[in-house]
């Protein structure tokens, strides 16, 4: 068994989620204590009482995803497992990049939640809103989502902003050039293409206001070689050396997440397991649709904990 642990993205939060760790295990609690010392809030409140629209906000569900998947791997780390000896990768979707990073110590979880919060912040505030839109075109190849994109545009920005499994791609831009790709995506046969309710255009050339502040922001941050290599979102490959973290954190902020390809390169290099550390199952899901023969477990509560230490302890 060859183990890549993965990182959920925004789309995944929920009223609650947490809050059975954080009253099970001391080690959890610490966790989103540390999260609310570093941001000056108490978002684990936010939490686990909502409201739901409050933890939707993108500066909110950004560090509160990270603190349950770091809680989530302190109680693992506290009852024996070593990520280092443990997994042979890592990897997170968009924001789950800083978690995969937090997880494997090449951000302290104090530094990951700051940089998240300013992440958030700049990526909302990057493109007024009304402004920018994505949609999700179901049931076309990425090569031709990628063409869709590009004949939607007309002068505005229109990019295929996730790649996450295949016939599920995302893509981002002006509103007006989002709708013509809806359109021009039910004329090649889309299964479904549909807007999404988010709040800001994600990973198109109008976020390159959030990498700039990305980039401010990383520069003064400390960064340290993960212990396990992260597969980043924009090469879909391994990287570990701290400045190449750092730039391409920048660039996935504007870029491709290629969750697809990430996945297939994992897959091709050995990793038989995909084992998704914090909320919900949507990883889990994408790794079956991309790799029929992998497992994929999703870990969420203490009974999820138990079954993984249980198979990694064989």
């Amino acid at each position: 068994m060859t183990i890549a642990f993965t990182f959920p993205g925004q789309g995944s939060q929920s009223v609650g989620m947490g809050k059975v760790l954080a009253d099970t295990y001391p080690e959890a609690k610490a966790v989103f204590d540390e999260v609310d010392e570093a941001l000056g809030q108490k978002l684990s409140q936010v939490m686990w009482d909502g409201p739901e629209d409050a933890l939707t906000l993108t500066a909110n569900a950004q560090p509160a995803l990270m603190a349950v998947s770091l809680a989530t791997m302190r109680v693992l780390e506290s009852r024996g497992f070593d990520l280092a000896t443990g997994a042979t990768y890592v990897a997170g979707h968009s924001l789950g990049e800083y978690s995969a990073l937090a997880a494997a110590g090449s951000l302290d979880v104090a530094t990951a939640a700051r940089l998240l919060r300013v992440r958030g912040d700049a990526m909302q505030n990057a493109v007024p809103v009304g402004q920018g839109a994505m949609a999700a075109l179901l049931g076309l190849d990425f090569d031709v989502v990628v063409e869709v994109a590009a004949a939607a545009a007309q002068g505005e920005v229109c990019q295929a902003a996730n790649d996450n499994a295949p016939g599920q791609v995302v893509v981002s831009g002006h509103v007006a050039a989002v709708e013509r790709a809806i359109e021009i995506a039910k004329a090649k046969g889309a299964r479904r293409a549909l807007l999404l309710p988010v709040s800001a255009p994600f990973h198109c050339a109008l976020m390159a206001p959030a990498a700039d502040k990305m980039a401010e922001a990383l520069a003064s941050a400390e960064v340290r070689s993960p212990v396990v290599p992260l597969v980043a979102n924009v090469v879909a490959g391994p990287i570990t050396a701290p400045d190449e973290i750092r730039g391409r954190l920048v660039e996935q902020v504007t870029g491709t997440v290629r969750w697809r390809e990430s996945i297939t390169w994992l897959a091709e290099n050995g990793v038989d397991t995909f084992v998704e550390i914090g909320t919900g199952k949507v990883l889990t899901g994408m790794v079956k649709r991309i790799h029929k023969e992998a497992t994929g477990l999703a870990v969420n509560t203490p009974e999820d904990i138990d079954a993984l230490l249980e198979k990694t302890s064989g």
